[in-house]
């Protein structure tokens, strides 16, 4: 088996893969290793947009700061993006190339797997290790046939997997003999160990489970890493859980809510407010009361009519006008910008069926949804305060005003979106707004943070908790093992 790559699997998602690939490329950068994150095959409404110009899953985009990189469209060259519960938009190369179900998917995997080979083949060219990140579980036996996300991948590029399996779930040693046993005698060769994940307790009363699991599986258990409290790393796809939210420090704070979208992207738009000392975020899911609050956001979509028509089905349109009657503040970004319009039209049908849905009409605005998508990463200053503002573009729409209104972004290669004539309502189609210090400090006192004692810098602690967990990969791991297992001579201090 080659050493110049190393995938990890889990025994079912969010187990960590994501995480540990992460860990290992900054633990790996911080010895002088030279390291790229590869992810063969990834399902995410989570983007961003690459130095090349495509679109990647924003795990990947992590990982490849972690390893001290700009991302790049080989680091992710299968991205599926659900439109519906049986529909997806298919990305390759960072570009989207078609719609389609599972079963047309299925049968375009050969296809898929030649373009995941490719880049890889360029990246073992340019860096000296390659950490890949597997899909949910390797043996979902649905799914087995031309796989390209897990087994299928480690077999044709002929490299070691490492599983992880997180404890806080249950059933941790059954998750991994399980894995293991399904596997085929090939595969199973190929784990070179086990990870136990996000343990509480007394390792002394775990040690008992971990002798039996290396003398019945006869492979090593290479560490056990701790449950992490407060730990932040972009979710990669779902929503965050309730209890890794910031609390507030402050009883007088800005209240924001962002309503759950069906088919929600980019939700990571908002890690900086979920951080903030200031801020009490709420993400509003179907049934739940919708609270008052100072600032509601309408996120990003991949579906904008279908989930237009389910804001109206739980009540939201109502609760955003009584919002704004009151002098509350709202934000649309990308989809929840194109909902402030008149009208939504989908004539190709390109996130699900063809037709057009009518929008809240707050702008005299109506988009359309076209095949070609912008993807472009960009910079400029907000029109009400000159705040320098970076962020992203990912949208398929064209938008054209009927009235003229204030831009809300002047950007370096033209405007973007508007502000309502009353400045109670932002809108605009980039994405990342509120991680730019001066940005989102600005947009906080706009919602009317009257004091704003703390000043969050998002990127800073971004890398710090990306430290945090290369620290565990020494604390926590066999890294004499991990040494030898990529053939490095490099030692850890």
């Amino acid at each position: 088996m080659t050493t110049q790559t190393l995938m990890v699997q889990g025994t079912t998602s969010d187990a960590g893969k994501s995480m540990l690939v992460t860990a290992l490329c900054r633990w790996l950068a911080r010895q002088g290793v030279s390291v790229a994150p590869f992810k063969p095959q990834n399902m995410a409404l989570n983007s961003v947009v690459t130095v090349d110009g495509g679109e990647i899953g924003r795990a990947q985009a992590v990982q490849a700061l972690a390893a001290g990189l700009a991302p790049h469209t080989d680091m992710n060259p299968v991205l599926l993006k659900p439109n519906t519960d049986k529909n997806a938009q298919i990305i390759i190369h960072g570009h989207a190339i078609d719609n389609m179900d599972a079963r047309g998917f299925h049968d375009y995997k050969s296809i898929a797997l030649k373009a995941a080979l490719e880049s890889h083949s360029r990246l073992i060219e340019k860096y000296d290790k390659i950490i890949v990140e597997g899909a949910g579980s390797p043996v979902e036996i649905n799914l087995r046939a031309n796989d390209i996300a897990n087994m299928g991948f480690a077999e044709a590029v002929d490299c070691p997997v490492i599983l992880i399996a997180d404890i806080d779930r249950g059933g941790v040693f059954a998750h991994l003999v399980g894995t293991l046993a399904l596997l085929s005698e090939s595969e199973q060769a190929r784990i070179q160990g086990f990870i136990i994940n996000r343990f509480r307790g007394d390792i002394a009363l775990l040690q008992p489970g971990l002798d039996w699991l290396e003398q019945y599986t006869g492979k090593p258990v290479l560490g056990v890493l701790p449950y992490l409290q407060g730990l932040h790393l972009e979710a990669e796809d779902a929503l965050p859980r309730t209890t890794d939210f910031v609390e507030p420090m402050e009883q007088d704070c800005l209240r924001v809510i962002v309503p759950a979208l069906p088919r929600i992207s980019n939700h990571t738009d908002f890690d900086p407010l979920r951080l903030h000392p200031q801020v009490n975020l709420q993400f509003i899911g179907p049934g739940e009361t919708i609270p008052p609050t100072d600032l509601i956001i309408l996120p990003g979509s991949k579906s904008v009519c279908a989930d237009l028509n389910w804001l109206r089905d739980q009540g939201w349109e109502l609760a955003i006008r009584r919002h704004l009657r009151y002098g509350g503040k709202l934000i649309g970004i990308c989809g929840g910008f194109q909902m402030l319009g008149k009208h939504i039209h989908d004539p190709n049908g390109l996130e699900g069926d063809a037709g057009s849905a009518q929008g809240f009409a707050f702008f005299d605005m109506e988009t359309t949804l076209e095949p070609e998508k912008l993807l472009r990463n960009t910079q400029g200053t907000f029109a009400f305060n000159n705040a320098v503002i970076t962020g992203y573009e990912i949208h398929t729409g064209i938008t054209t005003y009927h009235t003229h209104y204030q831009p809300s972004v002047h950007l370096t290669h033209s405007d973007d979106g508007a502000i309502s004539e009353d400045g109670l309502i932002l809108g605009t189609y980039l994405h990342g707004i509120f991680e730019s210090p001066p940005a989102c400090d600005e947009l906080l006192i706009w919602s009317g943070l009257g004091n704003l004692n703390h000043k969050l810098d998002y990127y800073a602690i971004r890398d710090v908790q990306i430290n945090r967990l290369a620290d565990c990969v020494d604390q926590y791991l066999d890294t004499a093992y991990l040494h030898r297992l990529l053939s490095l001579s490099v030692k850890t201090s």
